[in-house]
């Protein structure tokens, strides 16, 4: 498969030279740059020789930028987005000895106090809106499901464990994480959220998300009776193949696992269990009540639903979604992290559900992306012969790394969540 590359515009003033006015606005973001600069450890050389930055220190993590004019140009359009689309386009790199994660690390935990007190007041001016093209209706949800998900399922399995699990895995912190292979961590994982469903034999289970299946057959290796849902095309076509080919080696396992391409909205039913994997980011805000709404109609009296989700304080989400980012520009369009909070106060006003636990393992989260990401570069000269090319190479490093930073710094973290029906309705 052709992939399209992001879209990355070229600087107006290297693209239209009679307009070089305009880099005025990158000589006024230089100062701006410089000022968060000086509040993070990270040491920034510039082409000139010079350097920026508060990494004093000589094992400071350092960044190269190649192209000043181009990139301080992007952050004066675009603040949010122009840092990663400066690296998408090459305008700066980590220096030789500096990983890429390690560099955004410093930026991930200082997040709340980079940009001087003075330079907050502007956030009404630099932040964008998220586009209203990006909303999850029935049909926007299947479109911006399909803008990632549909990419490739070779690409996936190139740099995925053999479980082809797309979320964040589950290690034993009493065991060195060396020791752990990522496919014996995500299985773990599989079966946490299995045992907070209380998922047993005979269960009926609603799966939202499928992923490429290895939930569901596990569900159905536990005796339930599944009903997964997905929007992507390509991962329904091969989960359904993973659960042939498994019951291939465990006959009738197939009958217990239904694989269908239908949004949440649109089930109809009843099921002891609901478990969604990391679905609920791609929700939208809007649809966060239809949603648990959905879970509280379809769940059968008793039972439990057990969601996986990533989260952030409830401070940042409040500050933050309305406001459009590169992660969604580039990554998962009509994406929203949600907080507990919201969780909890969506669930109270609109449904009957309660959250009765929360385990939390952001950490967990670092260490698979950076898994994940290591895999994908070594791996990346299979992946660019399927016809993916520089820029999505670098789209997609930078992704890695950027939520890597984020959950190493416990910006971001991830929970599974169980929910359960109220006793006073």
């Amino acid at each position: 498969m052709t992939a399209a590359a992001p879209t990355v515009h070229e600087p107006i003033c290297l693209r239209r030279p009679s307009l070089r006015p305009w880099c005025l606005r990158a000589h006024l973001a230089r100062p701006i740059v410089t000022a968060v600069l000086d509040r993070a450890p990270v040491r920034v050389s510039m082409p000139d020789g010079t350097t920026l930055g508060g990494g004093k220190e000589a094992d400071a993590p350092t960044l190269r930028i190649l192209r000043p004019t181009a990139l301080f140009e992007r952050m004066a359009h675009h603040p949010k987005i122009g840092f990663g689309e400066g690296y998408m386009a090459g305008d700066w790199d980590a220096a030789p000895g500096t990983d890429l994660a390690d560099a955004l690390l410093p930026f991930a935990q200082r997040v709340a106090t980079l940009v001087p007190p003075g330079l907050q007041r502007m956030r009404r001016v630099v932040d964008r809106r998220i586009p209203t093209d990006t909303r999850n209706t029935l049909r926007g949800s299947r479109k911006n499901i399909e803008a990632h998900y549909d990419l490739s399922n070779d690409l996936f399995a190139a740099f995925l464990d053999e479980t082809l699990s797309y979320s964040s895995a589950l290690f034993d912190r009493s065991r060195p994480l060396a020791e752990q292979t990522l496919e014996e961590a995500q299985r773990a994982k599989i079966e946490a959220v299995l045992d907070a469903a209380e998922v047993t034999e005979g269960s009926r289970v609603l799966e939202i998300g499928t992923g490429w299946g290895s939930l569901a057959i596990a569900a159905a290796r536990r005796g339930a009776a599944v009903t997964s849902i997905t929007l992507s095309a390509e991962q329904a076509a091969l989960a359904r193949e993973r659960v042939a080919a498994t019951d291939a080696l465990e006959p009738g396992l197939a009958e217990r696992v239904e694989i269908r391409r239908q949004d949440y909205r649109e089930v109809t039913g009843r099921f002891d269990a609901i478990v969604s994997v990391e679905m609920i980011e791609a929700v939208g805000e809007e649809y966060w009540p239809t949603y648990f709404r959905a879970i509280d109609d379809l769940l059968a009296p008793g039972g439990v639903a057990a969601i996986q989700s990533i989260l952030m304080a409830h401070d940042r989400y409040l500050a933050t979604r309305h406001s459009y980012g590169w992660i969604q520009k580039h990554i998962f369009p009509g994406g929203l992290i949600p907080s507990v909070e919201a969780i909890e106060e969506t669930t109270s006003a609109h449904t009957s559900l309660r959250v009765t636990a929360t385990h939390r393992f952001g950490r967990d989260y670092a260490e698979t992306l950076r898994r994940w990401r290591a895999t994908f570069l070594e791996e990346w000269p299979a992946i660019a012969v399927a016809g993916f090319d520089e820029t999505f190479r670098r789209t997609w490093e930078f992704y890695l790394a950027y939520c890597e930073a984020g959950f190493a710094a416990d910006y971001i973290d991830v929970a599974q969540i169980r929910l359960e029906r109220s006793e006073i309705s």
